[in-house]
């Protein structure tokens, strides 16, 4: 949202002028849509919808919000497109393990290899992650990630992260979602939770440390959740939902859309206990899952038919279902951190 009530409609499509009583109702919208990654904190960013190679247009698109969001601006964006002489950047491998490598230790190299792509402060997002398409789908885009080596946001290393436990079938993952705010605004995040041997943990991306990888040592989701509530409230955020999903098929074949909202937490009107409860029947729920049978998968010319998005022989240089709410319970005040100059400062997750 701009002062004068606009909002950047991501894509490039212009912009939309909205009244203040619709912003609520709009973001209640794009986030069962699946779309909350598009806007983060009231700063809105661009989606590379042309697949690879990134099109000129996307391209200059991307410079120019580069040159706008940036504080030294346009003056960066010449100084690196201008440049000759940028240092080659060194591109990730993707894990291998041996047989005797730990499954704790499996979790911790992919999210080594995540983080070494590095986070997106572009303002484009060069992968278009749509929610709603199958999961064979989401496998190719992924494929995709690993072969072009670019910075990710947070869904996109969700998709990633599925891709590279598929072939670890003693790791059970489920995506986990958080809505917090800080100074008005809203942050929506997602990282990928893991359970294996009885412990709980996650991978991710984020531009915080604390907000992404959690090692496979929480014997129950909640101290998972209170984990990452910890971390917000270290950042002065106030955590109002959680959302998770269901356990993912192994399958990279499936057809089946992944579950992303399962059960929806409005854990700032829930007490401690009836947020344990709600997330012990959660538990419960996905355990359900394993053994169900999953759609067959497709044929051959199908899984080629929902390919990943078309790309070109080169890519760019590396240079940079609804569910219902369960009842809450009353309202529990959280302590936050004082702070003597957050007026008008986002501190963004």
């Amino acid at each position: 949202m701009t002062s004068n009530g606009l909002c950047w409609l991501p894509g490039g499509g212009g912009m939309l002028r909205a009244t203040v009583g619709s912003v609520e109702e709009r973001d209640e919208e794009q986030e069962d849509e699946g779309e909350e990654e598009l806007r983060d904190g009231g700063v809105p960013f661009y989606v590379n919808r042309g697949g690879l190679p990134v099109d000129e247009e996307t391209w200059e698109r991307m410079w120019r919000h580069v040159a706008r969001i940036h504080p030294n601006g346009e003056a960066l964006w010449k100084e690196i497109r201008g440049a000759t002489d940028l240092p080659k950047i060194p591109v990730p491998s993707v894990p291998t393990y041996q047989p005797t490598t730990t499954i704790p230790q499996r979790l911790e190299a992919i999210q080594k290899y995540i983080r070494e792509l590095q986070y997106n402060h572009t303002g484009t997002q060069f992968f278009e992650i749509k929610k709603s398409r199958p999961l064979t789908a989401l496998m190719d885009i992924a494929k995709e990630m690993t072969r072009e080596a670019l910075p990710i946001k947070c869904l996109e290393a969700v998709i990633l992260g599925i891709y590279l436990t598929n072939n670890m079938p003693g790791v059970e993952r489920f995506p986990l979602s958080f809505k917090s705010q800080f100074s008005g605004n809203h942050f929506h995040h997602i990282v990928l939770g893991v359970h294996s041997g009885g412990r709980f943990g996650a991978l991710g991306m984020s531009r915080r440390e604390d907000l992404m990888f959690k090692p496979l040592e929480f014997r129950t989701l909640m101290d998972l959740v209170q984990e990452y509530d910890g971390a917000y409230r270290g950042y002065w955020h106030t955590l109002h939902k959680v959302k998770i999903g269901q356990y993912v098929s192994h399958d990279p074949h499936s057809v089946e859309q992944i579950e992303w909202k399962h059960s929806i937490l409005d854990v700032d009107k829930l007490t401690k206990e009836e947020l344990r409860k709600e997330l012990e029947r959660h538990t419960r729920d996905m355990r359900l899952k394993i053994g169900k049978p999953v759609p067959p998968s497709p044929t051959k010319d199908r899984r080629n038919s929902m390919g990943s998005p078309l790309r070109g022989p080169g890519s760019p240089i590396r240079r940079i279902s609804r569910v219902e709410r369960r009842p809450s319970g009353e309202k529990k005040v959280l302590e936050q951190k004082s702070s003597a100059d957050m007026n008008g400062y986002q501190i963004r997750v």
